[in-house]
Protein backbone atom coordinates (compact mmCIF):
# COMPACT_ATOMS: atom_id res chain seq x y z
CA UNK A 1 0.00 0.00 0.00
CA UNK A 2 1.49 3.59 -1.09
CA UNK A 3 -0.18 5.44 1.57
CA UNK A 4 0.78 4.71 5.70
CA UNK A 5 -0.65 6.88 7.85
CA UNK A 6 1.02 6.13 10.18
CA UNK A 7 4.00 7.36 9.25
CA UNK A 8 2.20 10.60 8.06
CA UNK A 9 4.76 13.62 9.81
CA UNK A 10 2.79 16.96 9.62
CA UNK A 11 6.09 18.18 11.43
CA UNK A 12 4.45 19.82 14.21
CA UNK A 13 1.62 21.88 12.35
CA UNK A 14 -1.85 21.40 12.69
CA UNK A 15 -3.05 18.87 10.78
CA UNK A 16 -6.64 19.11 9.44
CA UNK A 17 -6.62 15.38 8.58
CA UNK A 18 -4.57 13.47 10.58
CA UNK A 19 -3.32 13.85 14.42
CA UNK A 20 -0.61 11.66 15.70
CA UNK A 21 -1.32 9.03 12.64
CA UNK A 22 -4.89 8.64 13.50
CA UNK A 23 -7.28 10.17 11.16
CA UNK A 24 -9.65 13.00 12.67
CA UNK A 25 -13.82 11.74 13.07
CA UNK A 26 -14.76 13.20 9.88
CA UNK A 27 -11.78 12.24 7.62
CA UNK A 28 -11.66 8.30 8.72
CA UNK A 29 -13.64 7.53 5.71
CA UNK A 30 -11.64 9.17 3.14
CA UNK A 31 -8.40 8.51 5.05
CA UNK A 32 -9.95 4.53 4.84
CA UNK A 33 -9.98 5.14 1.34
CA UNK A 34 -6.72 6.76 0.20
CA UNK A 35 -4.62 3.48 2.48
CA UNK A 36 -6.82 1.02 0.78
CA UNK A 37 -5.90 1.85 -2.80
CA UNK A 38 -2.59 0.61 -4.85
CA UNK A 39 0.04 2.87 -5.93
CA UNK A 40 -1.39 1.96 -9.84
CA UNK A 41 -4.35 3.03 -8.21
CA UNK A 42 -3.73 6.13 -7.09
CA UNK A 43 -1.92 7.14 -10.05
CA UNK A 44 -5.47 6.42 -12.12
CA UNK A 45 -7.43 8.47 -10.44
CA UNK A 46 -4.89 11.26 -9.91
CA UNK A 47 -5.20 10.92 -13.85
CA UNK A 48 -8.89 11.18 -14.08
CA UNK A 49 -8.58 14.05 -12.29
CA UNK A 50 -6.15 15.65 -14.73
CA UNK A 51 -8.01 14.44 -17.66
CA UNK A 52 -11.32 15.99 -16.39
CA UNK A 53 -9.33 19.59 -15.77
CA UNK A 54 -7.99 19.07 -19.49
CA UNK A 55 -11.61 18.35 -21.00
CA UNK A 56 -13.77 20.91 -18.61
CA UNK A 57 -10.98 23.72 -19.90
CA UNK A 58 -10.19 24.76 -16.51
CA UNK A 59 -7.44 27.27 -16.99
CA UNK A 60 -6.25 30.62 -15.01
CA UNK A 61 -3.56 33.04 -16.60
CA UNK A 62 -0.47 33.74 -14.91
CA UNK A 63 1.05 37.33 -16.53
CA UNK A 64 5.08 37.02 -17.41
CA UNK A 65 7.68 39.68 -16.95
CA UNK A 66 7.77 40.15 -20.44
CA UNK A 67 4.44 41.76 -20.58
CA UNK A 68 2.63 38.41 -22.44
CA UNK A 69 0.26 35.80 -20.30
CA UNK A 70 0.22 32.12 -20.31
CA UNK A 71 -2.93 30.06 -19.81
CA UNK A 72 -2.14 26.98 -17.38
CA UNK A 73 -4.40 23.91 -16.00
CA UNK A 74 -5.86 24.72 -13.20
CA UNK A 75 -3.77 22.91 -10.43
CA UNK A 76 -5.49 20.54 -8.32
CA UNK A 77 -4.74 17.88 -5.35
CA UNK A 78 -6.88 15.16 -5.29
CA UNK A 79 -6.86 14.41 -1.27
CA UNK A 80 -9.67 16.70 0.29
CA UNK A 81 -9.69 19.50 2.79
CA UNK A 82 -12.33 18.78 5.46
CA UNK A 83 -14.03 20.68 8.12
CA UNK A 84 -16.29 19.34 10.39
CA UNK A 85 -20.18 20.95 10.16
CA UNK A 86 -20.71 21.87 13.52
CA UNK A 87 -17.16 23.81 13.12
CA UNK A 88 -18.85 25.25 10.51
CA UNK A 89 -21.64 26.57 11.66
CA UNK A 90 -19.56 29.20 14.23
CA UNK A 91 -17.35 29.91 10.98
CA UNK A 92 -20.58 30.80 8.74
CA UNK A 93 -22.29 32.90 11.51
CA UNK A 94 -18.65 34.80 12.15
CA UNK A 95 -18.30 35.55 8.50
CA UNK A 96 -22.23 36.96 8.26
CA UNK A 97 -21.49 38.84 11.50
CA UNK A 98 -18.44 40.27 9.76
CA UNK A 99 -19.71 41.10 6.41
CA UNK A 100 -22.29 42.89 8.29
CA UNK A 101 -20.38 44.87 10.11
CA UNK A 102 -18.16 45.82 7.10
CA UNK A 103 -21.10 46.81 4.89
CA UNK A 104 -22.21 48.67 8.16
CA UNK A 105 -18.57 50.43 7.95
CA UNK A 106 -18.55 51.15 4.04
CA UNK A 107 -22.28 52.91 4.25
CA UNK A 108 -21.55 55.04 7.30
CA UNK A 109 -18.24 56.07 5.42
CA UNK A 110 -20.04 57.57 2.23
CA UNK A 111 -22.87 59.66 4.68
CA UNK A 112 -22.39 60.71 8.09
CA UNK A 113 -19.10 58.89 8.92
CA UNK A 114 -20.09 58.11 12.78
CA UNK A 115 -16.98 55.85 13.25
CA UNK A 116 -14.71 58.84 12.34
CA UNK A 117 -16.70 61.46 14.14
CA UNK A 118 -16.96 58.82 17.83
CA UNK A 119 -13.04 58.65 16.95
CA UNK A 120 -13.12 54.79 16.92
CA UNK A 121 -11.36 55.19 12.92
CA UNK A 122 -8.96 57.63 12.39
CA UNK A 123 -9.83 60.20 9.94
CA UNK A 124 -6.51 60.04 8.71
CA UNK A 125 -6.51 56.70 7.52
CA UNK A 126 -9.75 57.56 5.63
CA UNK A 127 -7.99 60.80 4.11
CA UNK A 128 -5.32 58.21 2.67
CA UNK A 129 -7.01 55.70 1.70
CA UNK A 130 -6.04 54.69 -2.23
CA UNK A 131 -9.80 53.41 -2.55
CA UNK A 132 -12.43 55.75 -1.22
CA UNK A 133 -14.39 57.54 -3.95
CA UNK A 134 -15.67 60.99 -3.38
CA UNK A 135 -18.06 60.35 -6.11
CA UNK A 136 -20.03 57.44 -3.87
CA UNK A 137 -21.12 59.98 -1.30
CA UNK A 138 -24.42 59.94 -0.11
CA UNK A 139 -25.44 57.04 -2.41
CA UNK A 140 -27.25 54.10 -0.71
CA UNK A 141 -27.51 50.60 -2.53
CA UNK A 142 -29.74 48.57 -2.80
CA UNK A 143 -30.26 46.91 1.46
CA UNK A 144 -27.63 49.10 2.37
CA UNK A 145 -25.38 46.30 1.02
CA UNK A 146 -22.27 47.73 -0.48
CA UNK A 147 -19.95 44.37 -0.78
CA UNK A 148 -22.52 42.19 -2.22
CA UNK A 149 -19.56 39.27 -3.24
CA UNK A 150 -17.19 38.95 -0.30
CA UNK A 151 -14.35 36.80 -0.39
CA UNK A 152 -12.83 36.94 3.02
CA UNK A 153 -9.24 34.73 3.58
CA UNK A 154 -9.71 32.05 6.35
CA UNK A 155 -6.32 30.20 8.49
CA UNK A 156 -5.81 27.92 10.99
CA UNK A 157 -2.71 28.31 13.56
CA UNK A 158 -0.85 25.70 15.24
CA UNK A 159 -3.48 25.12 17.63
CA UNK A 160 -6.07 24.49 15.11
CA UNK A 161 -7.61 28.16 15.43
CA UNK A 162 -8.76 30.03 12.48
CA UNK A 163 -8.53 33.63 11.97
CA UNK A 164 -9.38 35.98 9.27
CA UNK A 165 -6.23 36.61 7.22
CA UNK A 166 -7.80 39.09 5.14
CA UNK A 167 -11.08 40.21 3.52
CA UNK A 168 -11.49 40.81 -0.38
CA UNK A 169 -14.44 43.00 -0.96
CA UNK A 170 -13.62 44.74 -4.64
CA UNK A 171 -13.56 41.81 -7.29
CA UNK A 172 -12.74 38.67 -4.96
CA UNK A 173 -12.03 35.76 -7.42
CA UNK A 174 -11.97 31.91 -6.77
CA UNK A 175 -15.62 30.82 -6.28
CA UNK A 176 -16.03 29.09 -9.79
CA UNK A 177 -12.58 26.81 -9.36
CA UNK A 178 -14.15 25.72 -5.82
CA UNK A 179 -17.54 24.44 -7.96
CA UNK A 180 -14.89 22.63 -10.46
CA UNK A 181 -13.24 21.25 -7.84
CA UNK A 182 -16.21 19.74 -6.36
CA UNK A 183 -16.81 18.52 -9.77
CA UNK A 184 -13.72 17.47 -10.72
CA UNK A 185 -13.56 15.44 -7.27
CA UNK A 186 -16.84 13.39 -7.42
CA UNK A 187 -15.60 11.83 -10.55
CA UNK A 188 -12.40 10.64 -8.36
CA UNK A 189 -13.57 9.24 -5.51
CA UNK A 190 -17.55 9.04 -6.40
CA UNK A 191 -17.72 6.69 -3.69
CA UNK A 192 -17.50 8.88 -0.79
CA UNK A 193 -20.48 10.91 -2.31
CA UNK A 194 -22.75 8.56 -2.51
CA UNK A 195 -21.72 7.30 1.09
CA UNK A 196 -21.09 10.10 2.89
CA UNK A 197 -22.33 13.40 4.24
CA UNK A 198 -20.51 15.55 2.40
CA UNK A 199 -22.57 19.18 2.03
CA UNK A 200 -23.29 20.61 -1.37
CA UNK A 201 -21.56 23.72 -3.25
CA UNK A 202 -23.29 23.20 -6.27
CA UNK A 203 -25.94 25.90 -5.29
CA UNK A 204 -23.92 29.06 -5.63
CA UNK A 205 -25.00 30.05 -8.75
CA UNK A 206 -28.57 29.87 -8.11
CA UNK A 207 -27.64 31.79 -4.84
CA UNK A 208 -25.47 34.33 -6.85
CA UNK A 209 -28.45 35.13 -9.66
CA UNK A 210 -30.89 35.34 -6.78
CA UNK A 211 -29.03 37.75 -4.86
CA UNK A 212 -28.03 39.77 -8.19
CA UNK A 213 -31.95 39.82 -8.91
CA UNK A 214 -32.72 41.54 -6.01
CA UNK A 215 -30.58 44.52 -6.55
CA UNK A 216 -32.97 45.24 -9.79
CA UNK A 217 -34.08 48.78 -9.81
CA UNK A 218 -37.05 47.96 -11.37
CA UNK A 219 -39.96 45.37 -10.16
CA UNK A 220 -39.91 42.80 -12.96
CA UNK A 221 -40.45 39.17 -13.14
CA UNK A 222 -37.16 38.80 -15.06
CA UNK A 223 -34.49 41.70 -14.15
CA UNK A 224 -31.58 41.57 -16.96
CA UNK A 225 -28.60 40.65 -15.22
CA UNK A 226 -25.31 41.12 -17.02
CA UNK A 227 -21.61 39.63 -16.05
CA UNK A 228 -19.21 42.65 -17.31
CA UNK A 229 -15.79 41.59 -17.82
CA UNK A 230 -12.86 43.28 -18.64
CA UNK A 231 -12.13 40.81 -21.40
CA UNK A 232 -10.48 37.43 -22.44
CA UNK A 233 -6.96 38.81 -21.63
CA UNK A 234 -8.15 38.54 -17.79
CA UNK A 235 -7.07 36.31 -15.39
CA UNK A 236 -10.32 35.53 -14.47
CA UNK A 237 -11.84 35.22 -17.72
CA UNK A 238 -12.46 32.07 -17.43
CA UNK A 239 -14.28 32.67 -14.01
CA UNK A 240 -16.60 35.55 -15.58
CA UNK A 241 -17.54 33.23 -18.29
CA UNK A 242 -18.32 30.70 -16.37
CA UNK A 243 -20.61 32.15 -13.92
CA UNK A 244 -22.19 33.75 -16.58
CA UNK A 245 -23.20 30.61 -18.11
CA UNK A 246 -23.94 28.81 -14.99
CA UNK A 247 -26.63 31.68 -14.30
CA UNK A 248 -27.95 32.29 -17.59
CA UNK A 249 -27.13 35.50 -18.12
CA UNK A 250 -25.39 37.71 -20.58
CA UNK A 251 -21.84 38.14 -20.84
CA UNK A 252 -20.52 41.20 -21.54
CA UNK A 253 -17.73 44.24 -22.81
CA UNK A 254 -17.82 47.18 -21.89
CA UNK A 255 -18.32 47.97 -26.11
CA UNK A 256 -21.34 45.93 -25.44
CA UNK A 257 -23.02 48.33 -23.49
CA UNK A 258 -24.54 51.51 -23.78
CA UNK A 259 -25.61 54.64 -21.38
CA UNK A 260 -29.27 56.29 -22.87
CA UNK A 261 -30.51 59.90 -22.92
CA UNK A 262 -32.49 58.79 -20.02
CA UNK A 263 -29.44 57.53 -17.54
CA UNK A 264 -30.55 54.14 -17.97
CA UNK A 265 -28.08 51.38 -19.26
CA UNK A 266 -28.37 49.15 -22.74
CA UNK A 267 -27.02 46.17 -23.80
CA UNK A 268 -26.44 46.07 -27.98
CA UNK A 269 -28.63 43.13 -28.62
CA UNK A 270 -29.23 42.38 -32.88
CA UNK A 271 -33.09 43.17 -31.93
CA UNK A 272 -31.79 46.41 -30.66
CA UNK A 273 -30.95 47.86 -27.35
CA UNK A 274 -32.20 46.23 -24.33
CA UNK A 275 -32.21 47.27 -20.61
CA UNK A 276 -29.93 46.40 -17.97
CA UNK A 277 -30.93 46.38 -14.51
CA UNK A 278 -27.82 45.17 -12.72
CA UNK A 279 -24.23 44.09 -13.31
CA UNK A 280 -21.92 42.14 -11.48
CA UNK A 281 -18.90 43.69 -12.85
CA UNK A 282 -15.25 42.23 -12.72
CA UNK A 283 -13.58 45.51 -13.44
CA UNK A 284 -12.33 47.70 -10.79
CA UNK A 285 -13.67 50.97 -10.14
CA UNK A 286 -11.16 53.18 -11.69
CA UNK A 287 -11.78 51.49 -15.31
CA UNK A 288 -15.43 52.10 -14.83
CA UNK A 289 -16.39 54.82 -16.28
CA UNK A 290 -14.07 56.87 -18.53
CA UNK A 291 -16.23 60.07 -17.98
CA UNK A 292 -15.78 59.20 -13.77
CA UNK A 293 -12.67 57.94 -13.59
CA UNK A 294 -9.43 56.76 -15.85
CA UNK A 295 -10.17 58.86 -19.07
CA UNK A 296 -8.18 56.74 -21.15
CA UNK A 297 -10.40 53.45 -19.77
CA UNK A 298 -11.56 51.23 -23.08
CA UNK A 299 -13.42 48.73 -21.22
CA UNK A 300 -15.79 50.38 -19.39
CA UNK A 301 -19.02 52.07 -19.59
CA UNK A 302 -19.43 56.09 -20.41
CA UNK A 303 -21.80 57.71 -17.91
CA UNK A 304 -22.04 54.25 -16.23
CA UNK A 305 -21.39 56.13 -12.69
CA UNK A 306 -23.98 58.40 -13.63
CA UNK A 307 -26.84 55.64 -14.39
CA UNK A 308 -26.07 53.90 -10.80
CA UNK A 309 -26.33 57.13 -8.80
CA UNK A 310 -29.58 57.86 -10.07
CA UNK A 311 -30.81 54.49 -9.01
CA UNK A 312 -31.26 53.29 -12.91
CA UNK A 313 -28.86 49.95 -12.54
CA UNK A 314 -27.39 48.62 -9.68
CA UNK A 315 -23.88 47.41 -9.83
CA UNK A 316 -22.21 44.56 -7.94
CA UNK A 317 -20.03 45.45 -6.05
CA UNK A 318 -21.17 48.56 -5.35
CA UNK A 319 -18.38 51.23 -6.92
CA UNK A 320 -16.16 52.71 -3.53
CA UNK A 321 -16.56 49.42 -1.53
CA UNK A 322 -13.11 48.61 -1.64
CA UNK A 323 -12.58 51.47 0.91
CA UNK A 324 -13.03 48.24 3.78
CA UNK A 325 -10.40 46.32 1.41
CA UNK A 326 -7.70 47.69 2.40
CA UNK A 327 -4.82 45.55 4.81
CA UNK A 328 -4.54 48.86 7.20
CA UNK A 329 -8.74 49.01 7.35
CA UNK A 330 -8.80 45.27 8.15
CA UNK A 331 -6.86 46.03 11.80
CA UNK A 332 -10.08 47.88 12.60
CA UNK A 333 -12.83 45.20 12.17
CA UNK A 334 -13.19 43.91 15.20
CA UNK A 335 -14.01 47.54 16.30
CA UNK A 336 -16.12 48.19 13.61
CA UNK A 337 -17.84 44.54 15.02
CA UNK A 338 -17.87 46.18 18.59
CA UNK A 339 -19.38 49.67 17.47
CA UNK A 340 -21.68 48.59 14.90
CA UNK A 341 -23.52 45.43 16.27
CA UNK A 342 -22.11 45.95 20.43
CA UNK A 343 -20.80 42.15 19.79
CA UNK A 344 -17.06 40.69 20.07
CA UNK A 345 -15.93 38.83 16.83
CA UNK A 346 -17.06 35.38 16.31
CA UNK A 347 -13.64 34.91 14.13
CA UNK A 348 -10.45 36.99 15.48
CA UNK A 349 -8.21 38.81 12.91
CA UNK A 350 -4.49 37.94 12.91
CA UNK A 351 -2.32 40.33 15.44
CA UNK A 352 -1.36 43.38 13.32
CA UNK A 353 0.78 46.34 13.54
CA UNK A 354 0.32 49.06 11.94
CA UNK A 355 3.31 50.87 10.76
CA UNK A 356 1.40 54.61 10.37
CA UNK A 357 1.32 54.42 14.50
CA UNK A 358 4.79 55.58 15.63
CA UNK A 359 5.68 52.66 18.33
CA UNK A 360 3.89 49.91 16.46
CA UNK A 361 6.16 50.85 12.95
CA UNK A 362 9.26 50.66 15.46
CA UNK A 363 8.49 47.25 16.79
CA UNK A 364 7.96 46.64 13.19
CA UNK A 365 11.33 48.05 11.87
CA UNK A 366 13.61 46.29 14.94
CA UNK A 367 11.70 43.17 14.10
CA UNK A 368 11.86 42.40 10.00
CA UNK A 369 13.30 39.34 10.20
CA UNK A 370 10.55 37.72 12.15
CA UNK A 371 7.49 39.30 11.03
CA UNK A 372 5.68 39.69 7.80
CA UNK A 373 4.94 42.89 6.37
CA UNK A 374 2.09 43.72 3.86
CA UNK A 375 1.41 46.45 1.19
CA UNK A 376 -1.94 47.92 2.31
CA UNK A 377 -3.84 47.31 -1.03
CA UNK A 378 -1.71 44.73 -3.30
CA UNK A 379 -2.96 41.26 -4.08
CA UNK A 380 -1.58 38.04 -4.81
CA UNK A 381 0.76 37.79 -2.49
CA UNK A 382 2.86 40.42 -4.16
CA UNK A 383 4.76 43.24 -2.53
CA UNK A 384 5.22 40.69 0.18
CA UNK A 385 8.19 40.54 2.94
CA UNK A 386 8.60 37.35 4.75
CA UNK A 387 11.17 38.12 7.45
CA UNK A 388 11.68 34.57 8.14
CA UNK A 389 12.88 34.30 4.51
CA UNK A 390 14.70 37.27 3.96
CA UNK A 391 18.04 38.64 3.74
CA UNK A 392 19.93 42.03 5.04
CA UNK A 393 19.52 43.87 1.81
CA UNK A 394 16.03 42.73 1.19
CA UNK A 395 14.86 44.02 5.06
CA UNK A 396 16.85 46.99 4.35
CA UNK A 397 15.07 47.21 1.47
CA UNK A 398 11.43 47.36 3.64
CA UNK A 399 12.57 49.35 5.98
CA UNK A 400 13.12 52.21 3.63
CA UNK A 401 9.52 51.72 2.29
CA UNK A 402 7.85 51.81 5.57
CA UNK A 403 9.78 54.65 6.51
CA UNK A 404 8.73 56.52 3.38
CA UNK A 405 5.07 55.48 3.71
CA UNK A 406 4.04 54.56 6.33
CA UNK A 407 0.32 54.43 5.80
CA UNK A 408 0.85 51.60 3.39
CA UNK A 409 2.20 49.16 5.50
CA UNK A 410 1.24 46.47 7.67
CA UNK A 411 3.10 43.94 9.71
CA UNK A 412 1.78 40.38 11.23
CA UNK A 413 3.44 37.38 13.36
CA UNK A 414 4.11 34.81 10.49
CA UNK A 415 1.27 31.93 11.29
CA UNK A 416 2.41 28.40 10.81
CA UNK A 417 -0.83 27.39 8.75
CA UNK A 418 -2.06 24.31 8.88
CA UNK A 419 -1.62 21.49 6.78
CA UNK A 420 -3.75 18.84 4.43
CA UNK A 421 -2.09 15.72 3.21
CA UNK A 422 -1.26 16.61 -0.24
CA UNK A 423 0.18 13.42 -3.08
CA UNK A 424 3.70 14.00 -4.08
CA UNK A 425 5.02 11.48 -6.33
CA UNK A 426 3.33 7.99 -4.59
CA UNK A 427 3.45 9.17 -1.25
CA UNK A 428 1.69 12.13 0.68
CA UNK A 429 3.05 14.88 2.43
CA UNK A 430 1.70 17.89 4.47
CA UNK A 431 1.17 21.43 2.81
CA UNK A 432 -0.01 24.41 4.27
CA UNK A 433 -3.30 26.08 3.19
CA UNK A 434 -5.53 28.52 3.42
CA UNK A 435 -9.46 29.11 2.70
CA UNK A 436 -11.19 31.62 0.85
CA UNK A 437 -15.40 31.26 1.55
CA UNK A 438 -17.96 33.73 -0.29
CA UNK A 439 -20.18 35.48 1.73
CA UNK A 440 -23.34 36.57 -0.79
CA UNK A 441 -25.28 39.77 0.70
CA UNK A 442 -28.40 41.51 -0.79
CA UNK A 443 -32.22 40.89 0.58
CA UNK A 444 -30.80 37.53 1.57
CA UNK A 445 -27.53 36.35 2.97
CA UNK A 446 -25.60 33.28 1.63
CA UNK A 447 -22.32 31.72 2.77
CA UNK A 448 -20.78 28.78 0.63
CA UNK A 449 -20.49 25.46 2.40
CA UNK A 450 -16.68 25.45 2.66
CA UNK A 451 -14.71 27.49 0.06
CA UNK A 452 -11.99 27.53 -2.06
CA UNK A 453 -8.93 25.94 -0.24
CA UNK A 454 -6.00 27.06 -1.75
CA UNK A 455 -2.42 24.69 -1.09
CA UNK A 456 1.23 25.37 -1.23
CA UNK A 457 2.65 22.60 -3.48
CA UNK A 458 6.22 23.36 -2.55
CA UNK A 459 7.23 21.87 0.26
CA UNK A 460 7.57 24.31 3.60
CA UNK A 461 6.13 27.44 1.59
CA UNK A 462 3.07 29.26 2.95
CA UNK A 463 2.56 31.13 -0.55
CA UNK A 464 -0.76 29.62 -1.91
CA UNK A 465 -1.68 31.80 -4.85
CA UNK A 466 -1.85 29.86 -8.04
CA UNK A 467 -0.19 32.63 -9.91
CA UNK A 468 3.19 32.14 -7.62
CA UNK A 469 2.77 28.33 -7.52
CA UNK A 470 0.06 27.20 -5.51
CA UNK A 471 -2.57 25.04 -6.08
CA UNK A 472 -6.01 23.79 -4.90
CA UNK A 473 -8.01 21.39 -3.02
CA UNK A 474 -11.60 20.87 -2.72
CA UNK A 475 -13.31 21.38 0.51
CA UNK A 476 -15.89 19.12 2.44
CA UNK A 477 -17.92 20.35 4.88
CA UNK A 478 -18.81 16.85 6.47
CA UNK A 479 -22.11 16.46 8.69
CA UNK A 480 -20.76 13.47 10.98
CA UNK A 481 -23.95 13.66 13.13
CA UNK A 482 -26.60 13.81 9.74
Amino acid sequence: MTIRWTTYDSNGFFDELIENGVSRDAAKPLADQLAALSNPEIKDRKAAAELAIQVMGITFTVYSQEGGSIDRAWPFDIIPRIIQKKEWDVVEKGLRQRVKALNLFIDDLYHEQKIVKNKVFPRELLSDSKNFRPECKGITPPHQVWANICGSDLIRDKDGTMYVLEDNLRVPSGVSYMLENRQVQKRVFPELFAEGNILPVDDYPSQLYEMLTSLSPRRVKRPEVVVLTPGIYNSAYFEHAYLAQQMGVELVEGRDLLVGEDDCVYMRTIQGPARVDVIYRRIDDLYLDPKAFIKESTIGVAGLMRAWQKGNVALANAPGAGVADDKVVYAYVPKMIKYYLDEEPIIPNVPTYLCINKDERKHVLENLDKLVVKPANESGGYGMLIGTRSNRKKRAEFAKLIKQNPRNYIAQPLIALSTVPTLVDNHVEGRHVDLRPFILSGKKTYVTTGGLTRVALVKGSTVVNSSQGGGSKDTWIVDTEG
